[in-house]
């Protein structure tokens, strides 16, 4: 079948849905290729790039439609757009089909099929197609540097000659896939990172990437963000108003604050407002990822950037990964052609559009003339992330005291148990066997319950618990031997010496070489 690129024609988007690489792919699952003309011009793919890898550039729209049998771009249609498809064709974009109802019904009406690339699903299998994720992590990244283009100051700390300065403080707003972006762009630069989400099993991540996570001290935040896809769910009021309040306590010593939080098919929930942004210093900035619906901040308008009376630059850009349009398109482009790749199941250039496969029924709005939005729940549930263990309570001294007194009793108690069975075992072997042997026996006892003790108590640190039991054995070893030099029989004497000998070269060699081994991880 033949994929046919359209030219994006929403006012600044730059990007594009095929790129000479992803057509190139496509050919090898048995498609061939074409694009409207000047597609790719705004993300550096120009149509020489596209005709040198055999696409075909077509001189509009129209002829794009009616030339492929399954059409491809970025933003959703226009409805303009929709009046161009005809029944049985295939259309693979973003469709956002809560939002567009009008839309859905005219391209039922069209008889076409829509694939939305907004609602592939969040399951392990379809991460390679999931686009959202994909221009997550540009807007987030995007984001950082576009509060740094606006703050005027250093994010890293620095000490010079001049002065020192501080480094920026930073608080990431939602820790999902932008808001990640953010933080290892953010950490990276040095600046003094803090985050916040409703979802406690993303803390670790948040950790690990070097940011602080902003607890709050309220019940509902351990709610389990896996049951609602890796998204988070709307909060109580009571859970909102303690946020707020943190938020509140947070403002005036933050400097950039850049909001990521979104719950599908819903508005941008409130949080920063206007009383926090009075709260911050002047030159701070906001940078708010959710302007496009409706924005995270009270005060952010969509696609501007103002400046509020008390010098806070509040950005409300909707286009952060069009701003970065060849590495959005090249990620874009790779998510469609791995969702072709799916519906091209033998790569014989044929569409087969499996509605029983949970990845292709989750994604498709329209679909036989009936509108199939929104999807049944997927067969395979999304793997929920490992809850984060909770911290260890600090204990008063009275409860280390407590604790000590404790173990010492229990120690004691096990002391005084193996030496009364080993009394009894005693007895009961002095009591069968010759006095000769019991010399021995004793001498043996004698040497393993000192040498156990002796080598046990050495620090840790010192030794590998393999070293720990060697040596163990070697001091037994020695401690027998000792006791039996003063035997009468020469065999016996000489015997011991060796084992004396033998022994104490791999207790000191022991030590000596886990010296050494210490010595390499000492900071010089």
């Amino acid at each position: 079948m033949k994929i046919g690129a359209l030219k994006e024609i929403f006012e600044g988007e730059n990007r594009v849905a095929m790129t000479p690489d992803s057509a190139q792919q496509l050919v090898k699952l048995g498609h061939t290729c074409c694009i409207e003309t000047g597609a790719g011009a705004k993300a550096g793919f120009s149509d020489a790039r596209y005709a040198a890898v055999g696409v075909e550039v077509l001189p509009s729209a129209a002829a794009v439609a009616e030339a492929a049998d399954v059409l491809v771009k970025v933003r959703g249609p226009e409805l303009s757009e929709v009046g161009l498809l005809r029944s049985g064709q295939t259309l693979i974009s973003f469709f956002w089909p809560a939002q567009n109802a009008e839309l859905l019904e005219a391209a039922r009406e069209r008889g076409a099929t829509v694939v939305a690339m907004d609602m592939v699903p969040r399951i392990s299998r379809a991460q390679k197609m999931d686009a959202l994720s994909s221009m997550a992590n540009i807007a987030g990244y995007r984001a950082v540097i576009e509060a740094g283009n606006n703050f005027g100051r250093f994010f890293t700390g620095q000490v010079t000659a001049a002065g020192k300065v501080p480094p920026a403080k930073v608080l990431i707003v939602g820790a999902g896939v932008a808001g990640l972006a953010a933080i290892g762009t953010s950490t990276s630069l040095g600046a003094i990172t803090l985050a916040f989400d409703v979802r406690p099993e993303v803390a670790e991540q948040i950790e690990s990437m070097g940011a602080e996570f902003v607890y709050l001290d309220f019940a509902e935040q351990a709610q389990d963000g896996a049951a609602t896809g890796g998204y988070a769910a709307p909060s109580s009021p009571e859970f909102r108003e303690a946020q707020l309040k943190k938020f509140r306590e947070l403002a005036p010593e933050i400097d950039i604050v850049i909001t990521t939080a979104l719950i599908p098919g819903r508005p941008a929930p409130k949080l920063w407002t206007e009383d926090m942004v009075a709260m911050m210093k002047p030159g701070s900035v906001i940078v708010d990822l959710a302007a496009e619906r409706g924005g995270n901040c009270d005060l952010t308008v969509p696609d501007q950037k103002i400046v509020t009376d008390n010098g806070v630059t509040i950005v409300g850009y909707t286009d952060f990964p069009s701003r970065m349009a060849a590495q959005s398109s090249t990620l874009y482009s790779t998510n469609i052609r791995h969702m072709l790749t799916d519906l091209t199941p033998k790569k014989d250039g044929v569409i087969v559009h499996n509605m029983e496969d949970d990845v292709i029924r989750g994604a498709t709005a329209v679909h036989e003339g009936a509108i199939t939005y929104p999807p049944p729940p997927p067969k395979i549930a999304a793997i929920a992330a490992a809850k984060p263990k909770e911290k260890a309570k600090e204990l008063t001294p009275e409860e280390k005291r407590a604790q000590e007194i404790a173990a010492f009793k229990a120690q004691t108690r096990n002391q005084f148990t193996l030496l009364g069975v080993g009394g009894a075992l005693l007895l009961l072997v002095g009591l069968v066997a010759p006095a000769s042997f019991m010399q021995h026996f004793i001498v043996f006892v004698l040497a393993v319950f000192v040498g156990f003790q002796v080598i046990w108590n050495v620090s840790h640190s010192l030794h590998t618990p393999l070293m720990a039991i060697t040596n163990a054995i070697s001091s037994i070893i020695i401690l027998g031997a000792l006791m039996q030099i003063g035997s009468g029989s020469w065999l016996v004497i000489l015997l011991a010496a060796l084992s004396v000998f033998m022994a104490g070269i791999n207790i000191f060699g022991g030590f000596l070489v886990t010296r050494r081994m210490l010595a390499m991880f000492q900071k010089s």
